[in-house]
């Protein structure tokens, strides 16, 4: 009888749940979202890009096809954990290769989450160049459903005249960091919904669900509704007790999510302002620099009930009172995880490598791997997969499936900055005010029930303490300063579909993973000792080598230091050896 009801139980799931299915095409459009007139990413020749609604519990397949012709592409839906199909994250360089101008990739998982999240591009800077939009996943069980009467989202960003590739070939130049200490490019206008001067329509006595995402580049962003209470009820997908904001402030960084509840008037005589503003000290002062000259950095949209009646000033701001996001409590109540099995520290600086401000975690900085790391993870089998040194200058972590892990951020740079968790969300039990001073080993008061959430600011001269269990076997979580976290390589089970492999083929890669990881071979410190191993076939490590024996940027050069590769062209074999970060070429 048991076994009956179940059955009936699973058959009634799949009936409830469905397939949503999308087919776009990527491409370049003309748009002047703030009365400027340039070339933005688009989806089926539209801008902004659509927003995808679906329930929990469905399954969403989105085929996407590249037809920017002179970029390649990929999305990654912000805040899915991707348990099980972590190679759909669709994070360049970690979980996929790129999609190339002309082909096409389906994502394809399952929902099994609530709330709200947001797809982006996570190649080059295409997500400022347009290439985002709104992920709402609705929950008949939404503990609140009985008090709104509709919903609406809201999308903040900052945004640039120039294409991203230009700003970053300015912002990472030798001559940017001498002249302007690595500053980086300041946006042009503020947008709310993709544009300037947004209307929203709403009707008189109503309670709204409002989905708040900050799909921005670089500063984080504060807001109000003029005169409207908000009621903060959901961040990053996690259900709140309701938190009512009173006379304080909202701000939101870049990646984060909110939900609010707001009850309009009961009258239809005027309308009122959404204002919204960029954080000034993230992108000016906290760096010692002036806004320059007539900067505005707020925008102004309206909840309109009188389409006849006017659009009114938006407020006048004297001063912020900001409501703490990490006294949220949590909807569920649950409890802090302890003890904690492994405490990562990590150090946030800035640095000049080789004459280009970089920002760097411990010192290091991230070189994105031409192979997946993930792809790496899956071919160098159980012997190494649980070995760092294989997944080159990424400065990965390497967890056990189902530890409780704290990651303790000090924030040693001049600025605040988002760190966003892939595949996971995490405990924020503390985080310090700015300028208060860096983690000593001394934990302050925590609550027993901390708030949950996917991305989190951490403030300039402060820390950040976060605890979440590595649930989630696969490679699929990086915070914002790209540090992979490898949760267990050793207990991967999942198929690569030959969707996702062929993608290396356009490129000249070897869809079997990283080849100089896979030459890896055992250690006993330093210096390695290298174990000889057969040479690879023609092409196994990355693009062909000319007879020049020039070094291809192409190959995955970087996939694992002080290691060899050996390729056979053109009748002669050639050696490449890394030796701490140096590559030496030699004919054999």
């Amino acid at each position: 009888m048991t076994r009956l009801l179940l059955l009936i139980f699973a058959l009634s799931q799949l009936v409830l749940s469905k397939t949503v299915n999308y087919k776009w095409d990527v491409s370049w459009v003309t748009a002047a979202p703030d009365g400027f007139s340039r070339p933005v990413i688009g989806i089926n020749g539209q801008w902004p890009c659509p927003q995808i609604d679906v329930e929990t519990g469905d399954r969403l397949v989105v085929e996407v096809y590249n037809g920017l012709g002179n970029q390649s592409t990929g999305l990654h839906w912000h805040g899915m954990y991707q348990n099980g199909t972590g190679y759909m994250d669709g994070t360049t360089g970690v979980t996929q290769c790129p999609i190339p101008p002309g082909h096409s990739l389906t994502y394809d998982f399952v929902i099994d989450q609530v709330g709200s999240y947001w797809y982006h591009s996570h190649n080059l800077g295409q997500y400022p160049d347009g290439l985002w939009g709104p992920l709402i996943v609705h929950d008949p069980k939404f503990p609140y459903a009985n008090e709104i009467d509709g919903e609406f989202t809201i999308t903040l960003t900052d945004w640039y005249h120039q294409q991203i590739p230009d700003l970053l070939a300015v912002y990472e130049s030798t001559k940017n960091e001498a002249g302007n200490s690595g500053d980086e490019p300041t946006p042009d206008s503020a947008l709310v919904n993709g544009a300037i001067n947004t209307t929203i329509k709403v009707q008189p006595n109503k309670t709204y669900l409002v989905h708040i995402i900050c799909v921005g580049n670089f500063p984080g962003h504060a807001f109000l509704f003029d005169d409207h209470n908000m009621t903060v009820v959901e961040v990053d997908g996690v259900y709140t007790q309701k938190t009512a904001v009173g006379n304080q402030n909202v701000r939101i960084a870049t990646g984060q999510r909110m939900s609010v509840l707001i009850t309009t008037k009961n009258d239809t005589s005027k309308n009122y302002a959404f204002w919204d503003t960029m954080d000034i000290n993230m992108m000016f002062f906290d760096e010692g620099r002036d806004p320059p000259p007539n900067f505005n950095p707020n925008v102004t949209a309206w909840l309109v009930y009188n389409e006849s009646a006017p659009l009114p000033d938006p407020p006048t701001i004297y001063g912020f009172d900001f409501i703490d996001d990490v006294s949220f409590v949590p909807y569920d109540l649950a409890p802090v995880l302890e003890p904690v099995d492994h405490q990562i520290i990590m150090n946030v600086d800035a640095s000049s490598i080789n004459g280009i401000y970089r920002l760097t975690i411990n010192n290091g900085t991230y070189l994105q791997q031409k192979v997946p790391s993930l792809y790496t993870a899956l071919s160098v089998g159980d012997k190494y997969s649980s070995n760092p040194l294989v997944y080159g200058s990424v400065n990965p972590f390497v967890l056990k499936h189902n530890e409780v892990v704290e990651i303790v951020v000090n924030d040693y740079h001049e600025n605040l900055h988002p760190f966003h968790l892939h595949g996971h969300k995490f405990q924020v039990l503390e985080r310090t005010a700015p300028k208060a001073g860096y983690f000593n080993g001394t934990y302050g008061n925590f609550s027993n029930t901390p708030i949950r959430r996917d991305t989190i600011m951490v403030q300039n001269g402060g820390y950040m303490v976060m605890r979440f269990r590595a649930d989630n076997p696969d490679m699929s979580s990086r915070p914002f300063v790209f540090t992979p976290l490898l949760t267990n390589p050793t207990c991967l089970a999942l198929p690569l579909p030959h969707r996702m492999a062929r993608q290396f083929r356009p490129h000249g890669y070897d869809d079997r993973g990283s080849r100089p990881a896979r030459q890896y071979a055992s250690t006993t410190g330093r210096p390695f000792q290298l174990q000889e191993l057969p040479a690879p076939e023609l092409g196994q490590c990355g693009r062909k080598l000319e007879e020049s024996a020039q070094y291809d940027r192409g190959c995955d050069y970087r996939s694992a230091n002080d290691v060899w590769c050996d390729i056979s062209a053109r009748g002669a074999t050639t050696r490449l050896q890394f030796l701490g970060g140096a590559v030496r070429i030699s004919r054999l």
